[in-house]
């Protein structure tokens, strides 16, 4: 199997972080480069060496801080990288108060516009569920299918259906959402979700992502689907932060709100959705490693959701829930 190196940038105090958020992301064997480290070990006065080689010196000193990892040269390499691109974006916004560097994701030992091509001959048509297909943009169907296709192209944002907590979601979406039901999607991506659920029989939907480039990639899709764009509405922006997005999604009341995102981010939205979704309506979340399922289950119950389900797949899991209300 082929690998491709990955390095996010970031600063000593952003280590922690961006380690944390990429273990989120179904990241281990993170290697971690802390500039400042060899810096102290040549200046060890209880050094036990007396020469080291120049062209290391050199090497090191100019060796940035960060993390590198590996990802599958595939499509679902791709989408793990899509998801932690999203995810830096996101703590990025989110913890403004640290200077975390660039927080920049580069692609190394080889071109990423040549990768960012190359995964696609991996990604052929698969179905989700019960009722769904997905297609990419650029395959066809080799037979007939009696399934409802979704055609898409990601292009360089999260969502081809590959990864498990797509395909989680979209199994709970078909179980758990209804015919004329509106939807909000919370870091949207391609778009995937929502544009299921309005094939789905959704009656409109809202989409969100922290990504500008979202807008354009989840339109495309939208059209490609042939979806009417009085039924669907993209926007970009940090739900959690910007209060005029805020606004605009709390004088709605969805019947259904999905967010496949990561654990930490769930959980801060496990307050605010409330004030987006109807009194029993589907709360639909994805994106969280199992290790922290306690975590989330506790934050939306705290927040008047009732658990209906846990679905699992591998290392993730999708939850989802009933708004019954705060409990006073």
């Amino acid at each position: 199997m082929e690998w491709i190196e990955a390095f996010v940038s970031t600063t000593k105090i952003g280590l922690e972080m961006v380690s944390g958020l990429l273990y989120q992301c179904g990241l281990t064997g993170l290697m971690i480069e802390d500039e400042t480290d060899f810096e102290a070990f040549l200046q060890n006065p209880n050094r036990q060496w007396d020469y080291v080689e120049e062209k290391l010196v050199e090497q090191k000193q100019k060796q940035p801080t960060g993390i590198t990892f590996f990802l599958r040269d595939n499509v679902y390499g791709i989408e793990q990288l899509s998801h932690i691109k999203s995810a830096l974006l996101s703590l990025q916004e989110t913890e403004k108060e640290f200077d975390l560097g660039t927080l920049e994701l580069t692609v190394k030992n080889i071109k990423e516009e040549d990768w960012s091509n190359n995964w696609k001959k991996y990604f052929k048509p698969f179905s989700i569920g019960e009722k769904m297909m997905i297609k990419p943009s650029w395959e066809e169907l080799k037979e007939d299918t009696d399934k409802i296709v979704l055609e898409i192209d990601p292009a360089h944002i999260f969502g081809t259906g590959t990864h498990e907590t797509t395909q989680l979601c979209i199994e709970l979406i078909e179980r758990f959402l209804k015919k004329e039901d509106t939807v909000l999607d919370i870091g949207c991506g391609s778009g995937i979700l929502s544009i299921a659920s309005l094939l789905l029989g959704a009656k409109e939907a809202d989409a969100v992502d922290i990504d500008p480039n979202a807008i354009a990639v989840a339109y495309e899709n939208a059209d490609r689907n042939h979806i009417d764009k009085k039924q669907y509405h993209v926007t970009a922006g940090n739900i959690l932060e910007d209060e005029a997005l805020h606004k605009t999604y709390s004088k709605k009341q969805y019947d259904v709100v999905e967010a496949n995102i990561v654990a930490d981010v769930i959980i801060a939205l496990s307050t605010q959705v409330p004030q987006y979704i109807k009194k029993g309506g589907i709360f639909i979340s994805s994106g969280i490693i199992q290790q922290r399922l306690e975590e989330v289950y506790d934050a939306l119950q705290r927040n008047g959701f009732v658990l209906l389900d846990t679905k699992l797949k591998k290392d993730w899991a999708a939850v989802v829930c009933r708004y019954e209300g705060k409990i006073n």
